[in-house]
């Protein structure tokens, strides 16, 4: 039983991998520049292709591109779900200790943690285990902050036109995107979370809310763990947040033409923040963001690696297009900017 729950933890794990390196590949492959690989180019562009980009004679397997909100409904759901979960499962399971002892030899002082689990983590210190949920915790509340503010953007401040199409398959990515995402973020600790949750719901079911015990709330109990994190977590936040507020306020900017310009084909050229620089800057703070993601994760773990190389690929690779586009639109486009990344492309 403790094999297979540590396969079946293993399997999470390497599904959300293979997700990862299966979505990047052929960006990748893509954006090579090679006359060989021209058709295969604009096969992944058809499928990438939404808005502005996307050519009214393309428009078939379409659908309309104020369905993005989709998108944040189901990350918001989500990641809140995941994130209740986890901090709770910390909580109850993992609370900090100053003392490194080897997770088998206390198992029975936890309150809530199975024998099995103590089987399947007795190779890591006490302190490394519990270390790594209460990251995983923070790394959601990011991903929470952003998912929240995405969601009320996609409300109120982007106004999609009616004739704003994006192919199905980019439709169907975003989906698997913003549910593989916020599981990557605590994948070593998905199949332990479930475990918890279930027994709490099936504790609930039998015993009833009148007979189970119910503890005070202690705030202080869930938010002290997150204050002793290292300080590479820190500054992972600092640059995920850096990364937000420009995000925030170049999707203001790109709002705002919506707003000044009624007309349904009718575009200007943005400027404003890191508009003077590239011609993507929300793509360029999003990567910004999941790098920040990367080094709040330690480097190390290769799930956010691989995820945070999706981002960039897939990003890259929509900027370059949205770069054309503008090019071809307007004479005036400034020269100057760059595609997605200042100075170097």
């Amino acid at each position: 039983m403790v094999e297979s729950n540590q396969a079946l933890a293993m399997v999470v794990v390497w599904l959300l991998r293979a997700g990862w390196i299966a979505g990047t590949l052929p960006i990748i492959i893509a954006s090579v520049p090679s006359s060989k690989f021209s058709a295969f180019h604009d096969l992944v562009l058809w499928f990438g292709r939404r808005g502005k980009i996307m050519e009214s004679s393309s428009k078939k397997l379409s659908v309309p591109q104020k369905l993005f909100c989709h998108f944040y409904i189901l990350a918001v759901i989500w990641t809140t779900f995941l994130l209740v979960a986890t901090w709770l499962y910390a909580y109850k399971t993992a609370p900090i200790v100053s003392e490194p002892v080897l997770y088998s030899s206390i198992v029975s002082q936890l309150t809530g943690v199975s024998h099995e689990l103590s089987v399947h983590k007795s190779h890591l210190s006490l302190r490394g285990y519990k270390y790594g949920i209460w990251k995983s915790v923070f790394l959601l509340f990011l991903m929470e902050t952003q998912v929240l503010r995405r969601l009320f953007e996609g409300i109120y401040v982007f106004k999609y036109s009616l004739s704003a199409r994006m192919h199905i398959v980019g439709y169907l990515t975003g989906l698997f995107f913003y549910t593989a995402a916020p599981l990557s973020l605590c994948s070593p600790y998905a199949l332990e979370v479930f475990k918890f949750v279930t027994n709490m719901s099936a504790e609930f079911v039998v015993i009833g809310k009148d007979r189970m015990q119910v503890a005070e709330f202690d705030l202080w109990g869930h938010l002290n763990p997150l204050i002793h994190l290292k300080w590479y977590v820190w500054i992972g936040a600092a640059f995920f947040s850096w990364g937000w507020i420009h995000q925030r306020r170049c999707h203001a900017i790109l709002g705002s033409l919506r707003e000044n310009n009624q007309k349904v084909n009718d575009y200007t050229i943005p400027h404003g923040d890191w508009f003077e620089y590239v011609s993507s800057p929300h793509y360029l703070a999003e990567i910004v963001m999941y790098g920040g993601l990367v080094i709040a994760s330690g480097f190390s773990d290769i799930t956010v690696w691989l995820l945070f190389g999706f981002v960039v690929a897939n990003l890259s690779f929509t900027a370059a297009e949205t770069h054309r586009w503008y090019i071809r639109k307007f004479d005036s486009y400034p020269r100057n900017r760059y595609v997605i990344i200042p100075f170097v492309y």
